[in-house]
């Protein structure tokens, strides 16, 4: 588990600040769901947290230390398109993480190094439900199959910090249920802070400790980009579950 700090984080481009004032403290373990219009900041927050970019200002903490500046085993990332090798079936895709990290010169384990990254591989594609699947290629799995592949890919290196970004959209919703089952069950057992990027509010309320909602609270007409979302609602939910719909939120920040 990873405790997230965010410190008066900005996220500027040319012409445009995306994200302003963004202030979090995350504990270990918590499961975050972020939420706001599109082009609010979202995935934005998700690509900094895991290094593919850096802020304008502010500071990103983790455990203390500031976040490291390249992307690294300690941050998995889950996309909605499925992120997995067609020409590798389930296994060769989940192994290959353990392959990299133990061979980073020739991708390739062999002897002992290999039995151990296959029964490694194995417990995790059992943990997803792919167990069955273990020979098949990608085209040959459903849309959520290959979503549980995604997971397995990313959890095979044990992150401490899942940043999930609308992992789900493309499901249908009796797949749907069945990917959020598995998603609090690995969550619980594996004691993972997350991170996930929904447009869905009712997914968002089911899975999450926390809902953090993404707007803009200043605007001007004449310059659409000069400034950016920052954290407009903060609901921290005892038990996401049984948390209605209609709920009301707490005062807006100002």
């Amino acid at each position: 588990m990873s405790h997230v700090s965010v410190r008066n984080l900005w996220m500027e481009y040319p012409q445009q600040v995306v994200l302003e004032r963004i202030n979090l403290e995350i504990r270990s373990g918590e499961f975050c769901v972020l939420i706001g219009p599109s082009g609010c900041g979202k995935t934005t927050l998700l690509r900094l947290l895991l290094s593919m970019e850096h802020p304008t200002r502010g500071q990103i903490l983790i455990d203390g230390k500031p976040v490291p500046p390249e992307p690294g085993p300690d941050r998995g990332i889950v996309f909605q398109r499925y992120s997995v090798f067609s020409h590798l079936t389930v296994i060769e895709n989940v192994i290959l993480g353990l392959e990299f990290a133990g061979s980073p010169a020739f991708g390739k384990l062999f002897g002992a190094g290999r039995r151990r990254a296959i029964a490694e591989a194995e417990h995790c594609i059992d943990s997803v439900g792919l167990a069955a699947a273990r020979n098949k290629y990608p085209a040959q799995l459903s849309g959520g199959m290959q979503q549980r592949l995604a997971i397995a890919q990313t959890l095979i290196r044990k992150p401490k910090l899942l940043l999930l970004d609308e992992p789900f959209g493309a499901l249908d919703l009796g797949t749907k249920t069945q990917m959020y089952e598995l998603l609090t069950r690995l969550w619980r057992e594996e004691q993972i802070t997350i991170f996930m990027v929904t447009h869905d509010l009712k997914e968002g309320f089911t899975l999450a400790t926390r809902v953090l909602t993404f707007d803009k609270v200043r605007v001007d007409p004449d310059a659409p980009g000069a400034y950016g979302a920052t954290i407009t609602f903060d609901l921290p939910l005892q038990k996401a579950a049984s948390v209605p719909l209609t709920a009301t939120p707490p005062s807006r920040k100002r």
